[in-house]
């Protein structure tokens, strides 16, 4: 059937601790692994550790705690007050002093009595503990994007092959079903032939008046606030003096020490779910052409501005906008402006997600009902629910690492080009630039000894 026809027609690692460790333990609380049952029954609870409970960090844990299959059994941030402050809003949810804080991540990735771990912290830290988490044979819960160095990423998908955890992306569009629909229409070839995309995101520019100093955040040194373990802070990237816009929500997200800014930050949504229409979760663009703009003075240098067009190996292109460039493009045929969002165009006309909604060239393709015969991708109403679901069947969450990894890439390709100011060609088979020995080395930065991995 034409596409035209379809629109018509509508058509165990098991984990054996002793569990009774003398008279003294029958009195506590059972708070063990799910893990020393066997198989992770369905019934079983999964025992949560929180690293990094910062503003995302803290709804992305109380998201998962909300769940009663699931008990928190220590929580830790390198500031003492949120630590502090979220152990004891679980001690008022379980009803007694359950949850221990910890200082040191590491120290508490190693514990017995954690099944998985929610990794929240800034994106610098995302990579390492995850490294560890897997070398130590814990699921995880990982937020977006995935971490400043694409090698470090490669190390942790040999960690996690080999351990065999569960891996879930924060990337939580894959569980809303707009996006979903959206990625059907475009796999079963409700568009026709896909020709062209457009993606788009915030950058810095919505952000410029929160900082404390205007535009690009303080450089004067002043000592670190009381409660904060600045040297656990900064981790694995260069300890730098401290100042009042480094260790902000802002700093962790436009500082290159530990972020690639809002071109990986928030670009990590609409380009997944490109790559998710597409079918290229196992493969990223081969070339980069186009431009950027990096701050020319202040703390924050990530690049703040950008047009990139990323070309596909079957000929497909993706332009790539922060929001100020965008806005000059999508509303030439989109009537809601949104700062965010991901555009299939194809031989047959066009559809646009964000999560607002859908806009589409025409109101059919809005209303879709998918046939039998129709490709349908994994569903997920709750990418939190997903996660612990998939701890205790073993199955593969509805943002598996594979993907994060090659949708990470083409944010990292995009940064890199626009800071060498020239092309970049990409090999996806192998991952590697292409007659750029310069700009290869981007892919990789070296980890301060005391927290590296």
């Amino acid at each position: 059937m034409s596409v035209s026809g379809k629109l018509q027609a509508g058509g165990g690692r098991p984990n054996r601790r002793d569990l009774l460790r003398g008279a003294a333990a029958a009195a506590l609380p059972m708070i063990v692994p799910a893990s020393v049952f066997g198989k992770r029954a369905p019934s079983n609870r999964v025992n949560l550790a929180a690293l990094g409970v910062g503003n995302r960090g803290r709804w992305v844990n109380r998201a998962m705690a909300k769940f009663r299959d699931v008990q928190y059994v220590a929580v830790c941030d390198a500031y003492e007050d949120r630590r502090e402050a979220l152990r004891e809003e679980f001690h008022e949810r379980y009803g007694g002093r359950y949850v221990e804080t910890c200082s040191n991540p590491y120290d508490l990735i190693r514990r017995d009595d954690v099944d998985a771990v929610v990794i929240a912290t800034p994106d610098h830290w995302h990579v390492p503990l995850a490294i560890a988490a897997a070398r130590a044979g814990k699921d995880m819960y990982v937020e977006k994007p995935l971490g400043v160095a694409m090698k470090w990423a490669w190390r942790l998908r040999d960690a996690v092959k080999t351990s065999g955890v569960i891996f879930q992306y924060g990337t939580q569009q894959r569980s809303s079903p707009q996006f979903r629909y959206v990625c059907e229409l475009v796999r079963n070839g409700y568009l026709g032939e896909i020709e062209r995309v457009e993606v788009w995101c915030p950058d810095i520019s919505e952000q410029f008046d929160d900082f404390h100093v205007k535009r690009y955040g303080s450089l004067r040194p002043v000592p670190p606030p009381p409660g904060l373990d600045y040297d656990l802070w900064c981790g694995p990237s260069p300890k730098r003096p401290y100042t009042v816009d480094r260790c902000t929500k802002y700093g962790t997200y436009h500082i290159y020490d530990y972020a690639l800014g809002f071109i990986a930050g928030w670009g990590a949504h609409p380009l997944d779910i490109a790559q998710w229409a597409l079918g290229t979760d196992h493969t990223s663009p081969v070339y980069y052409e186009g431009a950027g703009k990096l701050p020319q003075f202040g703390l924050y240098d990530t690049v703040e501005k950008w047009d990139v067009t990323c070309y596909y190996e079957n000929g497909v292109t993706m332009r790539f906008m922060s929001q100020r460039v965008a806005k000059d493009v999508v509303p030439k045929y989109r009537a809601r402006w949104v700062t965010h969002g991901t555009t299939f165009f194809g031989s047959e006309g066009w559809v646009s997600v964000d999560r607002r909604g859908i806009e589409a060239s025409r109101p059919a393709l809005e209303a879709i009902e998918f046939g039998p015969n129709d490709q349908r991708l994994p569903k997920s109403e709750d990418h939190q629910r997903n996660f612990i679901d998939c701890v205790k069947s073993r199955a593969q969450p509805v943002s598996p690492l594979e993907a994060a990894i090659r949708s990470d890439t083409i944010s990292h390709l995009s940064d890199i080009m626009i800071r060498t100011r020239r092309p970049i060609e990409w090999d996806p088979k192998h991952e590697r630039i292409v007659g750029d020995p310069a700009a290869a080395k981007r892919l990789t930065r070296p980890m301060r000894k005391k927290w590296a991995v």
